[in-house]
């Protein structure tokens, strides 16, 4: 017997649940409050579409911040390969870069956002655009839906709304008063992937990028937290890739305005070398350079516009001559570059956050196929769920793999336990 579903949401994971459904035979209407599909999609990765990380399954989990283990059954039942495998197969050719992460090969998102709505339409979907649904409520016979021009009742309806990040990409928590309605918790959403801002002024750094660097976040009696990778310099704060991995673990740092107290941010711009070994370089630099201006000997080291900052923490005049600096300042110049010093002022408000943590409890979802607990017949996956990853590609990894479970499961069981 087919069955009709509903999926509320045409973003990541609700297509790509479109998609499997359809595959599988099922009948398939998607409701998208926005004049196109894949909205948010179609801006991630900057416009090129993080898809995932090339790695296991065990390593996606490992990058989860916020309730992996919940995760443990769809990630396992749909990894990282599948999901190469997946858009190989539907026309988009992927590529392999830097930290694992997986991007189409023509660097653009909307090329994904494409294939997986032709895949859809294919297959026989179903896309209602410019419809907003204003309610789900389950009644004798199934689940019904309200929205904008009429009802309709579906046998099962798949929540995939996002959470609250971009709010101009139509994500502005629907999801989450779906769930409320339905009686399930919700945890109070905040940004995540967020830029972290400072106190100092650092506009002259603003445009900055940094390569294989280190960052630390230090609090008053917890531990460190470092990153390795690339980062970068805004005009009041910093961000790329693991300045917004650290935003998300540093959540328990900063109080419920997003603000931190006490708090430190190192950058170790030679990660690579120890301080034995970064001294004799700068030793080298100053002998070569003896003449100059300290200043114009460092550039060989670190790029121009964190020279003044560098120097300045480590109390030496700029003009001062290489062969005039003293044994003492070679080395606080050496601490220095091994830590130089910033003061968090907050995080990035939701606006800015490129996820939402926070959202549906995943304590009254099934891990298993992603089902309501409170309300059978009824799904949420994606960002809506109160699950969250670091970047690298692993935020749609977890959209397509809750997809997948729900799509298989309501597909393989069409009859209610």
């Amino acid at each position: 017997m087919s069955i009709n579903v509903a999926i509320v949401g045409a973003g990541a994971s609700g297509l790509f649940a479109a998609a499997q459904l359809l595959r599988r035979g099922v009948r398939v209407d998607i409701y998208e409050r926005n004049d196109r599909v894949g909205k948010k999609l179609s801006i991630t990765g900057k416009g090129r579409c993080n898809l995932t990380n090339k790695c296991t399954p065990a390593q996606v989990m490992e990058n989860v911040v916020t309730n992996p283990k919940f995760l443990y059954s769809a990630i396992n039942s749909f990894t990282p390969d599948d999901v190469i495998e997946y858009f190989e197969s539907i026309g988009v050719p992927v590529k392999v870069e830097r930290g694992r992460r997986v991007f189409p090969v023509s660097d653009r998102a909307n090329d994904v956002v494409s294939a997986l709505q032709r895949d859809v339409t294919a297959h026989g979907g179903n896309i209602r655009l410019n419809t907003r649904v204003s309610s789900i409520t389950p009644v004798d016979g199934g689940i019904e839906l309200a929205f904008e021009g009429g009802k309709a009742v579906y046998d099962r309806v798949i929540v995939a709304t996002g959470g609250t990040s971009y709010k101009g990409t139509g994500s502005t928590g629907d999801g989450y008063a779906f769930a409320q309605a339905l009686g399930n918790k919700i945890i109070t959403p905040r940004a995540a992937l967020v830029p972290i801002y400072l106190k100092e002024d650092i506009s002259e750094l603003a445009g900055l990028s940094l390569k294989n660097v280190s960052v630390t976040i230090s609090s008053p009696d917890k531990q460190d937290i470092s990153l390795f990778g690339e980062m970068l310099f805004m005009h009041r704060g910093i961000s790329g890739p693991i300045v917004l991995s650290l935003s998300s673990l540093c959540a328990g740092r900063v109080n419920g305005h997003g603000e931190f107290s006490g708090s430190s941010v190192f950058i170790d711009l030679k990660p690579a070398l120890d301080v034995e070994k970064l001294d004799k370089r700068v030793l080298r630099d100053l002998q070569e350079g003896h003449t100059k201006a300290v200043k114009n000997v460092l550039p060989a080291l670190m790029p121009k516009s964190l020279i003044p900052f560098v120097l300045s923490q480590a109390r030496i005049a700029q003009d001062k001559r290489a062969c005039d600096i003293t044994s003492e300042e070679r080395q606080r110049l050496v601490c220095t570059v091994k830590g130089l010093k910033f003061t968090p002022s907050h995080l990035g408000g939701i606006d800015e956050g490129i996820i939402t943590s926070g959202g549906v409890d995943v304590k009254q979802i099934d891990p298993r196929d992603c089902s309501d607990k409170l309300s059978r017949g009824i799904y949420f996956i994606g960002e809506v769920l109160d699950v969250d990853a670091l970047t690298g590609g692993y935020n749609l990894q977890i959209a397509f793999s809750t997809a997948y479970i729900c799509a298989k499961s309501i597909a393989e069981n069409h009859n209610f336990a």
